[in-house]
């Protein structure tokens, strides 16, 4: 059952503030990239997937592969919120010899269950070798992978979509984060959501559009696939670049730009000013 919304929001809001203080301290990492996937990792991390942050490693929970490797703050500041690890430790990121780096590391990280970064397109294959091994060892867990934009314009992508239907990976499930600006999608209309959409259930999967900063969107979406116990499952989740920092959002020119300490305060400042409004 969805969490009240209004806790999620909160949730989100504090992880946003310490995604923004993570990457001004390391003064590297993709802030724009992060902040857009808050909302779809807080959903999963407190609603949907089986989890026990007291036994990372149990057996018996679901699977999360971020696909989407710029997004790994985002990923680091949830874990720690959702008391995986220390929260100190994400202080430390991008630090020489420190557990949180550029890119997760499979086992290192507790909560972490494979690899995040590298070529584009690899994290849905990586998802469907654990579901097999879920398959075959007739567990009942589901592995959730977050995949972002630049993830679909690889061919790679594409035969992990293949290899999904063909192996009917009922417990895969993708989100496909679609933050795609006017331009983009003017230029390439297959970066449309309702295109995108029609070229997965093509290959034979099921798939559901939401809003990636609607907690309630995207359940909707989710309970409407749930249903479908064969086939492999895609949520396409529109979400808006930089989210909740105005000088970030929707600002693909913006996304390498170093934070200095004004810009961290700024972005700050609008992020609690935001959170006052929940």
């Amino acid at each position: 059952m969805l969490r009240e919304p209004s806790f999620l929001a909160e949730k989100a809001s504090e992880i946003r503030r310490d995604v923004v203080r993570m990457i001004g301290l390391a003064r590297s990492g993709h802030l724009a990239s992060s902040l857009s996937i808050v909302d779809i990792l807080v959903w999963l991390y407190w609603d949907v997937l089986g989890i026990d942050p007291s036994d990372p490693w149990l057996e018996s929970r679901d699977r999360f592969v971020l696909a989407k490797g710029r997004g790994a703050p985002a990923l680091y500041a949830t874990l720690a919120n959702r008391n995986f690890f220390e929260r100190d430790e994400l202080w430390s990121y991008r630090r020489l010899g420190a557990m949180l780096q550029g890119y997760p590391q499979a086992l290192r990280i507790p909560g972490v269950d494979a690899p995040g970064g590298g070529s584009y397109g690899m994290g849905l294959g990586i998802a469907n070798g654990i579901a097999l091994a879920l398959r075959r060892r007739q567990s009942p867990f589901a592995v959730f992978c977050l995949a972002g934009e630049e993830d679909v314009q690889e061919g790679v992508f594409w035969e992990a979509v293949m290899a999904s239907s063909r192996f009917a990976s009922g417990n895969v499930f993708l989100i496909v984060e679609r933050n795609g600006t006017k331009d983009a999608e003017e230029n390439d209309p297959m970066q449309t959501g309702a295109s995108l959409r029609q070229r997965i259930l093509s290959f034979g999967w099921a798939a559901e559009e939401c809003d990636g900063h609607s907690f309630i969107s995207m359940e909707k979406a989710l309970s409407a696939l749930r249903e479908d116990k064969r086939r492999p499952k895609c949520i396409i989740a529109g979400t808006l670049l930089g989210k909740g920092v105005s000088f970030l959002e929707d600002n693909v020119a913006g996304e390498e730009n170093v934070l200095d300490r004004e810009r961290v305060d700024k972005a700050l400042r609008e992020l609690e000013k935001g959170s006052d409004l929940l």
